[in-house]
């Protein structure tokens, strides 16, 4: 079974608010822990869909990914949404950095991979953040460790995440929209008693 477009889609618009990224980030301990500040999370987290940088260097690179880069070039990471910590009293970067790779439709284990062997090469060489206006007072440069969290599907097959678990890579399962609208109505029905 194949990952349908919709939940792609449903699932990156769903990571672009900040209480829905630390729902998945709550997923993943380790990540979790990393959050400066639980009680203020919408200053603690910065999300950046498709997120750009600029690189330092040159990348010149033959092969699978043909990469041919100019120093202070600007490219898009091959992930969906990268998180940035914030120090939220004094709006610094700090930390580690997050890059969520959601499972796209007809992709199979290779290009997921590749996808995340390729944000590490173009993050390799020194990189600065292009924040967007709201964001452009924080301190962008290149954080000290990167990390991914892959975002998957119910639908996914089975061998992708056999995959990632042997990569020792973290991912956590979006659940299917079956699931998530019986959870929504069980919730409405513990809230409004009685209905």
């Amino acid at each position: 079974m194949f990952v349908q477009k919709s939940s792609y889609e449903n699932a990156i618009a769903r990571y672009c608010d900040t209480p829905e990224t630390l729902e998945l980030l709550r997923q993943h301990r380790p990540y979790l822990e990393a959050i400066p500040s639980l009680r203020r999370p919408d200053d603690s987290l910065i999300l950046l869909p498709f997120p750009l940088v600029r690189l330092r260097e040159p990348l010149s690179q033959r092969g699978l990914s043909g990469l041919d880069i100019r120093a202070g070039e600007t490219v898009c990471l091959p992930c969906e949404l990268g998180i940035i910590m914030c120090e939220p009293d004094w709006q610094v970067k700090v930390g580690i950095e997050i890059f969520i790779l959601i499972h796209r439709p007809q992709e199979d284990l290779s290009d997921l991979l590749l996808r995340w062997r390729q944000t590490q090469v173009l993050l390799d060489r020194g990189y600065e953040w292009v924040m967007p206006y709201r964001y452009r007072h924080i301190y962008s440069e290149a954080a000290q460790r990167v990390f991914p969290l892959f975002v998957l599907f119910e639908e996914t097959p089975l061998h992708i995440k056999r995959g990632l678990e042997g990569a020792c890579l973290p991912y956590v399962v979006e659940p299917s929209p079956v699931q998530e609208s019986a959870l929504e109505e069980e919730l409405f029905s513990v809230e409004n008693p009685m209905l």
